[in-house]
């Protein structure tokens, strides 16, 4: 079985305030888009078989597999349910530390596909739950539509929001930001303007000034580069740009087709539809 993990960006992310379990209460919106890692699952059969044998190709990081998230989440669908051994393979095409949830969505689909593939029959609550043991934004992909985050983003409701003919453009530079890093460096903030949901419910062209990232302030500071791609991204049209996530990966939102100019050439630039 094939399937194929999508991004996602925040349009909006407020950090409210530390938790006593040291996670911090956010407000986001999520909203899926067409950016994609390919993961494959396959029964492992021999000898030698291990529970879950990983391959990652592509973008990939110095990490131990058995720390991989899709290995998490095999494991802790096995721990309730009986699983066959598997081969899984993971071509990762979306960055890694760039705010664009692509572990997380990694395992949540990897809890989808072994879910369809042994028809465990786990209802979209149980794997909810299950993601959420996983990464705070994991269990957004199970259901993978535009939703308000709240909670320490594990706590989603379905959210209205028209981006027909909106063409979306996300710009990575050559960096990771570490999102533990920047929550230390945060400064939580409960006291706001106004709340997100109307400052999105209002023309587009509204949010430049009231749909923030509280993460940008300090991950600008310590990376000046990603401001001025933000700023470029205006300069070119945009009608809303912003980081997502903790960084380091930056979007526009643009009315119109648009051609990338030569201040941008310098990085990864991706025209990524959003998913419906």
């Amino acid at each position: 079985m094939i399937s194929f993990p999508n991004a996602k960006i925040n349009l909006g992310l407020n950090v409210l305030e530390r938790r006593a379990d040291g996670f911090h209460e956010i407000e986001s919106v999520l909203v899926p888009i067409q950016y994609c890692d390919c993961l494959e699952i396959i029964m492992y059969q021999g000898i030698d078989a291990e529970n879950c044998d990983m391959e990652v190709l592509g973008n990939t990081i110095d990490e131990v597999v058995s720390d991989n998230l899709c290995v998490k989440a095999y494991e802790l669908v096995a721990s309730n349910s009986k699983l066959p051994a598997v081969k899984i393979r993971l071509l990762k095409n979306i960055p890694t530390g760039a705010g664009l949830g692509g572990g997380s969505s990694d395992a949540a689909f990897t809890i989808k596909m072994l879910n369809k593939l042994f028809d465990l029959e786990l209802s979209n609550d149980l794997m909810k739950s299950m993601c959420a043991e996983l990464g705070s934004d994991c269990s957004f992909f199970i259901e993978n539509k535009i939703s308000m985050s709240t909670g320490r983003g594990e706590v989603l409701e379905p959210f209205e929001l028209d981006l027909e003919g909106k063409q979306l453009v996300m710009v990575q530079p050559d960096l990771q930001v570490s999102t533990r890093k920047a929550y230390e460096r945060i400064v939580p903030n409960s006291i706001r303007r106004g709340h997100l949901q109307e400052f999105l419910s209002q023309p587009i062209e509204t949010w430049q000034e009231n749909v923030e990232n509280d993460f940008e302030s300090s991950v600008f500071d310590k990376n000046p580069e990603l401001k001025s791609i933000k700023q470029e991204l205006y300069n070119q049209g945009a009608l809303y740009a912003s980081m997502t996530g903790s960084g380091s990966a930056l979007f526009g939102i643009f009315d119109n087709e648009v051609e990338v100019s030569v201040e941008l050439s310098g990085h990864r630039v991706e025209k990524c539809p959003f998913l419906s």
